[in-house]
């Protein structure tokens, strides 16, 4: 049998209107694939017609300037698609940034499946936003909203809710929070001392967590989350 003709045969026997998630999706068309671990910190290979989906964790995607800095492009959490085929930059690569699992799909396969290719669409549609999102950052003047307003951009997107606020479950050092936002380490240090000081965030465990407090006018951005 073609691998068309299998996929379509997939594509009937499973609605994905019973499935809650993209990633259950996966693993119903998928059991006999294992996922592929990485420990945080550790490179995730790119391949060329591969589009490898997180199942489990947030990856970090970067490029390099020709200064020979690093440039965060963007964070990939749960459901969301990566991959060569996904981009024009180059250089670019992936770093697990928390412990990991991803499931490789031949770029073959998705285009013959309708199921993964919906799927991969409202995905891919989000990590477009979330891209739109950062480059409407960058134009922030002041560095204090920049990373304010890219600290909830985490919260939004990874972060989870708290009787104490909502948890960023990342560890980002500030050399990365640095990067993201186009400032040096050093201001990163001094504006999260001022944050905690004037009590929108606290650290724990090395997470963020920011208050839900509406004295603070950003936090606007966040009462959806509030209700989850």
């Amino acid at each position: 049998m073609s691998v068309t003709a299998t996929s379509a045969a997939r594509d009937a026997a499973i609605d994905p209107r019973n499935h809650q998630t993209f990633i259950q999706l996966l693993e119903q068309l998928y059991r006999e694939r294992a996922l592929v671990p990485y420990g945080a910190g550790r490179p995730i290979p790119l391949r060329t017609e591969e589009v490898l989906v997180i199942c489990r964790g947030i990856v970090q995607l970067f490029t390099i300037q020709q200064d020979g800095s690093e440039t965060l492009l963007g964070l990939a959490g749960p459901s969301m698609p990566v991959g060569l085929p996904l981009t024009t930059v180059d250089p670019y690569w992936a770093n697990a940034l928390t412990d990991v699992d991803v499931l490789s799909l031949p770029m073959t396969e998705i285009e013959g499946s309708s199921v993964l290719m919906a799927g991969m669409f409202r995905n891919i549609t989000l990590r477009m936003q979330q891209a739109e999102a950062w480059l409407a950052l960058s134009g922030k003047r002041l560095v204090a909203d920049r990373l304010k307003h890219f600290l909830l951009m985490l919260a939004k997107d990874f972060g989870h809710v708290e009787p104490s606020g909502i948890r960023i479950p990342m560890r980002l050092t500030h050399h990365q929070l640095a990067t993201a936002i186009g400032t040096t380490r050093v201001t990163v240090t001094r504006l999260l001392k001022d944050f905690k000081t004037e009590g929108w965030l606290t650290i724990d465990q090395r997470h963020v967590v920011l208050q839900l407090d509406p004295r603070f006018p950003a936090n606007q951005l966040l009462n959806p989350m509030a209700q989850r």
